[in-house]
């Protein structure tokens, strides 16, 4: 079996081996192991026909969704490093993001269009727009700001340049909560996260027969773990909606409902689910791995 270097070599193995299958599962939409390869090329093409070049940061404005999965990978692709950036965190923690990850080009959908337009016209004005469109709701920018270039949600490619980035590479860039003062970006090569992917792999026996949850937001570390150990091996990344963080039995439906085998999250909400009494006895039959990850515990607990 080919070594992996890079992380988007598990998305290539997949493709290869398992194009049919489910990989993401989001609200509305999923996508299968090959739309998700073909539709991160097709974006990788589009970034670096607009002037990307190995090492660029790349910031994502992205809500949760497969689309914001093909946005990570087409970065990879591209041999850039991406940064992920909360939609809803405060305007200051994003301002300071821009400025101090120097990205090259933000990358935004219709939802936070309004929000990269204010945040390019009025922090970083060299950052340049990549906008991703959603297919049959056509919602340009207001024209504040000049586009780099716009990408169709689920447009397809099944051709991109070789790239040349290694496993050393940084892959993304995350940024501390800031808690104890300003925050900052952590880089993560792609060793680092193989590193862990492997241990993980090896410690839980994932298989593809597995529905893993997509619980943390894309720009929290706990999401790492999800993401690739899914494409690693070929299982199911089911991303959870936020809204349901505040709705402990629509947490359980979710479950349930997914019929997840592994669910991940901080203990507090495990804790909250507890305090509402939302867990019925043999609940959950599907599930096989519990796992939780907090200040005391600084890789997955499992009970």
């Amino acid at each position: 079996m080919k070594v992996v270097e890079r992380l988007q070599d598990y998305l290539d193995r997949q493709a290869q081996n398992r194009p049919e299958s489910v990989a993401i599962v989001g609200t509305t939409s999923q996508l299968t192991y090959g739309e998700l390869d073909r539709q991160s090329n097709s974006l990788a093409s589009a970034l670096l026909q607009a002037g990307c070049k190995r090492g660029d940061r790349i910031a994502l404005l992205l809500p949760k969704s497969p689309v914001a999965i093909v946005g990570m990978l087409a970065v990879l692709k591209a041999g850039c490093i991406y940064v992920p950036m909360d939609v809803d965190s405060p305007r200051s923690r994003l301002d300071l993001i821009l400025e101090s990850s120097g990205s090259r080009f933000l990358l935004a959908v219709p939802s936070s269009g309004a929000l990269a337009e204010k945040l390019l016209h009025e922090t970083a004005t060299g950052t340049r727009l990549g906008w991703l469109e959603d297919a049959g709701k056509h919602l340009p920018p207001s024209g504040t700001v000049r586009r780099a270039f716009t990408w169709v949600s689920g447009t397809e490619s099944a051709d991109l340049p070789p790239c040349d980035t290694t496993s050393g590479d940084v892959a993304h860039l995350l940024f501390t909560s800031g808690s104890t003062g300003r925050p900052k970006g952590v880089a993560i090569t792609h060793a680092n996260v193989i590193a862990y992917i492997t241990w993980a792999s090896e410690q839980f026996r994932y298989t593809p027969e597995d529905r893993i949850s997509g619980h943390p937001p894309l720009h929290f570390d706990l999401s790492t773990m999800d993401i690739y150990s899914t494409l690693a091996t070929g299982a199911q990344l089911h991303l959870v909606p936020a809204q349901l963080n505040l709705l402990p039995q629509k947490i359980a439906d979710f479950i349930r409902g997914r019929e997840l085998t592994q669910w991940f999250s901080v203990p507090s909400l495990l804790s909250y689910m507890a305090k509402f009494d939302v867990v019925r006895p043999n609940d959950f039959p599907s599930l096989k791995r519990l796992l939780w990850c907090g200040e005391r515990f600084p890789t997955p607990a499992l009970r």
